[in-house]
């Protein structure tokens, strides 16, 4: 009798408890979708943010055409569009893209964020406002470009992430025009902090898993405050869209070559005069080093200023201005910080004892561009022949070294719509010298003595090619 008196007493307690279970219950249940509803209130609300200071970016510009009945030799130039995303950067319209987003640009326009349309089913973006942009300055080296846009019209920029502080794992959002969808964002992690994929290249990568496509390059990477952790710029992929393996320029560079850009139109870096290499195991025992990591100074220009403060290769580095050096990225972004006129202190480890030097800092030569960075649509077309070319100054003949004379026309590419350049037998990298015995300075005396030559008569072109002086002859058409 007791023992069935104890199961009721039991089972009255267990059903006196259970509405307070369902009660827990359900306060838990309620609790979970708040801050499930918090969570997306806070990334609707940052993306709204966000998004005002995107951009789409809008390339036409003129490089190499595919066509299958060209020799392979046969660089064809012709008009191309393109499209990245952009983000403000700075009060004032400046405006932060990829410099390959901009490549051989002759015009630039940017597509402004429209009002959204609120209310229905969802919210629909307009097709917002198309407007002119400048190109302020380029650095190719990191592959940034600065935009400038009207300050009157310009949406208000978003600030830099202190890349110092970005850990991995941390929520990112990549914000930009994937396959030229404007105004998209995906959702992700910061993969790792400092990727380096080329361990001789001291450039590192913010890498994420956020989904980046062909259209994202140029935006912004951005973390829950809205700050910018990087600027897109590419992905590794097999099949051509994301992997989760995308990767953008950190914060830190951003921040460092948006003041020169605006300023000089390039970095404007300095320079000590040496290449650095990453020490490998192999490395290491192959050359008795003292350390099988770390960097390692593979090459010394003759009368630089590391050459002059006693600098050689082999020499191991130990410190930079006191900071101990683990890795070649790390040591190429402290040099990366320093300007003409700066002094920076090595201490190098070597066989018979460590070596410690102050070298100077000197202003790096600003490279020419490439040959066809100087095509211009009107004044390089050559139409009789069918090709675009440069005159031979010293800028232009900076890549094409060893050309046996001064001036002429150098051909960097040829025209799919006029003229007909097959029959010239002419190919990108020719040197004309003369046409029909008449000397050539300039792209515009060839355009001018090829348009004298009646239809059907003779051309004969003095060129070089690969050293080599040699005569092309053939009919105007």
């Amino acid at each position: 009798m007791s023992s069935t008196n104890s199961i009721v007493r039991i089972a009255i307690l267990v059903l006196a408890l259970t509405p307070a279970a369902a009660a827990s219950a359900r306060a838990q249940q309620a609790a979970e979708t708040n801050a499930l509803r918090l969570l997306n209130g806070s990334i609707a609300a940052l993306t709204e943010r966000v998004s005002t200071s995107v951009v789409q970016v809008l390339v036409t510009s003129y490089g190499p055409v595919q066509q299958s009945d060209r020799a392979d030799t046969d660089l064809v130039i012709g008009r191309q569009r393109s499209m990245g995303s952009g983000v403000v950067i700075a009060a004032g319209g400046y405006i932060m893209t990829n410099a390959h987003v901009v490549a051989n640009a002759r015009r630039v326009e940017v597509v402004l964020p429209g009002p959204r349309e609120s209310g229905g089913v969802a919210q629909l973006a307009s097709h917002g406002r198309r407007i002119d942009a400048a190109i302020v300055g380029v650095a190719k080296e990191i592959d940034l470009a600065l935009l400038k846009i009207d300050a009157a019209l310009s949406p208000p920029p978003l600030p830099l992430a202190d890349y110092d502080a970005v850990r991995q794992g941390q929520l990112v959002f990549a914000f930009g025009s994937p396959e030229g969808l404007r105004n998209s964002v995906t959702m992700g992690v910061v993969s790792a902090v400092a990727r380096q994929p080329d361990v001789d290249n001291p450039l590192v990568y913010v890498q994420t898993d956020a989904p980046i496509n062909h259209g994202n390059s140029g935006g912004p990477l951005v973390d829950v405050e809205g700050r910018v952790v990087g600027i897109n710029t590419f992905i590794v992929s097999d099949s051509g869209g994301s992997q989760g393996l995308g990767f953008a320029i950190p914060s830190a560079l951003v921040g460092l070559a948006y003041p020169k850009l605006q300023r000089y139109g390039h970095l404007h870096r300095g320079e000590i005069g040496i290449l650095l290499q990453t020490i490998t195991p192999t490395l290491a025992a192959g050359l008795e080093l003292p350390q099988d990591w770390g960097a390692m100074i593979s090459d010394v220009q003759p009368g630089s200023p590391a050459a002059l403060a006693g600098l050689r290769i082999g020499d191991v580095v130990a410190a930079v201005d006191g900071e101990p050096i683990a890795n070649v990225p790390r040591l190429g972004f402290h040099l990366f910080t320093r300007s003409a006129g700066d002094v920076v202190r090595f201490k190098v480890k070597r066989p018979d004892g460590d070596f410690t030097t102050d070298v100077a800092v000197v202003e790096r030569a600003h490279d020419f561009d490439r040959l066809t960075d100087h095509i211009d649509p009107v004044r390089s077309l050559v139409p009789q022949l069918g090709i675009l070319g440069v005159d031979l100054t010293p800028d232009a003949s900076a890549p094409a070294s060893g050309l046996r004379l001064p001036c002429g026309v150098i051909v960097v590419g040829r025209t799919p719509d006029t003229g007909d350049g097959a029959d010239t037998g002419l190919v990108a990298g020719d040197a004309i010298y003369a046409i029909n015995r008449t000397p050539v300075a300039s792209v515009a005396d060839l355009r001018d003595a090829a348009a004298a030559i009646p239809p059907h008569g003779a051309v004969v072109l003095q060129i070089e090619r690969s050293g080599q002086i040699l005569f092309l002859a053939f009919e105007i058409d």
